[in-house]
């Protein structure tokens, strides 16, 4: 591992930290926003249900953005941070700058949403 290289995993890492930091504080933000009781009056409406339903999918969104921040770290102390767990080549550093914890590299990423959409149903619209 050349020094250029080591400097960016390390700067790498560090992003990942402070990413990790900003996700637990606010995963823990909602999750107590969570706690607190709803008191819904049939006048009021069901705002303050939309905001718990709005709260717990942005939960789930930041649980598994700590996960993919996590594997990244793990990767980093492994030795093999920016390989592809795909096709194994080099993980484009542009890539890794914009997205440091990407375990794909763009071309597997491509592949892999192309096949996610060609699975995924339609949805009839009937107008």
């Amino acid at each position: 591992m050349t020094t250029a290289t080591a400097g960016f995993i390390d700067t790498e890492r560090q992003k990942l930290l402070g990413e990790q930091t900003h996700v637990i504080a606010e995963l823990n933000n909602l999750r107590d926003l969570m706690q607190a009781e709803v008191d819904v009056e049939p006048d009021e409406g069901d705002s303050e249900i939309f905001e718990r339903e709005k709260n717990a999918a942005l939960i789930a969104v930041l649980e598994r953005r700590l996960i993919d921040i996590e594997t990244a770290l793990k990767a980093i102390e492994k030795g093999n941070y920016g390989i592809c767990t795909r096709c194994g080549t080099a993980i484009e550093r542009e890539r890794l700058e914009v997205k440091p914890d990407a375990t794909l590299c763009l071309n597997c990423q491509r592949e892999v949403e192309r096949l996610s959409r060609r699975n995924r149903p339609q949805r009839q619209i009937d107008w």
